[in-house]
């Protein structure tokens, strides 16, 4: 019988996407530092206020409730890529795609691109 090992990478970035999931704000912040980074069509978003202000926006289309399909995940070292897809009652995303960047068990960038189309 093998056993598979998680890597650190991959315990970080399941904590960040069941956060994510539940709208747990607090428990999303856990994950990023002082000089993390979220990169994303708009522009970059630097730092915890930035970061927090960026999902407490996010969570506003996507609140508790709507759905998040990982279509697939990658990690490589430090490094995991996931696709994704999302619907709730404001919108629909049929792609999404975030790359983060871990380093001392912390979210240092991540960048994203989603497909977002408001429901009318």
């Amino acid at each position: 019988m093998s056993t598979v090992q998680v890597t650190r990478t991959e315990e970080i970035l399941n904590h960040h996407v069941s956060a994510f999931v539940e709208t747990d704000l607090d428990e999303i912040m856990k994950d990023y530092i002082t000089n993390s980074e979220l990169l994303t069509p708009q522009g970059p978003v630097k730092g915890l206020d930035g970061i927090r202000s960026f999902f407490e926006e996010i969570f506003k289309i996507a609140p508790k409730g709507s759905t998040l399909d990982l279509k697939q995940m990658l990690i490589r070292d430090n490094m995991a890529y996931i696709v994704w897809a999302g619907e709730s009652s404001f919108v629909s995303i049929p792609f999404g795609t975030d790359t983060f960047i871990m380093e001392d068990d912390k979210i240092l960038y991540q960048c994203l691109g989603a497909h977002i189309v408001p429901k009318q």
